[in-house]
């Protein structure tokens, strides 16, 4: 089965206005063109209670049901981001520096030094507080940045299991400020989930060439964590679906029929909806009315949506259903 896929964006910006998400879209596309949907998406501030509630629920969908789930801003190491750290409150885990992390956010501040024409000084305190945009949820394994190589990092759960796939080995406590605090209000249960050895994965998350990784993909949830910047996080999106979910590409066709319906009611078809709901195994029926198009003025878009067997079932059999009342038709459409 299909995990469902969702997506979390964090940021205070959002939600007043200041900026306009740009993100729901462009995950939405980008899922699209790999023949997934985006099955759905939550706002949420910068209150650290509230992002750490969030992230329980989506760790428990991903636990319960394999959900895959994006998470967007937060992870910065200003005081008005939280999101590193609630998630760590959201599994119960502690906090460490990533050792990969480290070695990527040291060398962009080398490369940043170079460009000003000054000496790198590791040991600088504005480069010692930058290390902190590589501490992660222990065992987290992190997303590569093209853009100025400053990673994300992704938490995997095991599906349908109460171990966290999550790695105890090879990550340095972190001694940068950050703190190893016991679940929030609303945080998941930190009994269902304990560290696990990867077994030789590497960290980007795949099993080295000719082993085998009983943690595979197809088997974990979880949540992708990027920056809020669109410029970095968006091919990162595309790297986690493309490195650890391509398995799931295209993996069952989907299409939805519809039909242009002029002169009625929501309610006058909600009988058929649901006849057809419960006569057709597989398929949702959808209505999305309109009241000011500007061609069919007030209509319903009426459909069906499924795999293209449960469809040209399901589909034909609405049409049929329509026969019974008066009404006046637009196009047909296919999508």
């Amino acid at each position: 089965m299909i995990p469902q896929f969702g997506l979390i964006i964090v940021g205070d910006e959002i939600l007043s206005g200041k900026r306009a998400d740009k993100h729901l879209p462009k995950v939405i596309e980008l899922l699209a063109a790999r023949g997934l949907p985006l099955a759905y998406a939550e706002y949420v501030g910068d209150d650290p209670v509230r992002i750490t509630a969030t992230l329980a629920r989506a760790f428990e969908a991903a636990r319960t049901s394999g959900d895959v789930v994006f998470s967007t801003g937060g992870i910065g190491a200003t005081p008005d981001d939280h999101t590193r750290q609630c998630a760590a409150r959201a599994l119960g885990v502690g906090l460490a520096l990533h050792p990969e992390a480290k070695r990527l956010i040291e060398e962009r501040m080398q490369d940043t030094a170079k460009e000003q024409g000054v000496a790198f000084d590791a040991d600088r305190p504005d480069n010692l507080h930058r290390l902190n945009m590589g501490v992660f949820p222990a065992g987290a394994d992190i997303i590569p940045n093209p853009y100025n190589k400053i990673p994300g990092f992704s938490c995997f759960v095991e599906r349908a299991s109460s171990a966290l796939a999550l790695s105890s080995a090879s990550l340095e406590a972190t001694s940068l400020g950050t703190t190893n605090e016991p679940p929030g209000v609303g945080t998941a249960d930190p009994s269902k989930f304990r560290p696990q050895d990867r077994l030789g994965r590497t960290a980007g998350g795949a099993a080295p060439s000719g082993g085998s990784d009983p943690h595979a993909v197809g088997e974990r949830g979880g949540i992708h964590f990027v920056p809020g910047f669109p410029v970095m996080a968006w091919p990162m999106v595309e790297w986690v679906l493309d490195h650890h979910y391509a398995h799931l590409h295209q993996k069952s066709a989907f299409i939805e029929k519809s039909i242009i319906v002029m002169g009625s009611m929501e309610a006058t078809l909600t009988p058929l909806m649901l006849q057809i709901e419960a006569e057709h195994a597989g398929v949702k029926v959808f209505s999305l009315p309109s009241v000011d198009h500007p061609e069919y003025g007030r209509h319903i878009e009426l459909g069906v949506k499924g795999t293209p067997e449960a469809v040209s079932l399901a589909y034909p059999a609405l049409i049929a259903g329509l026969d019974q009342f008066n009404l006046q038709f637009g196009p047909q459409l296919v999508r």
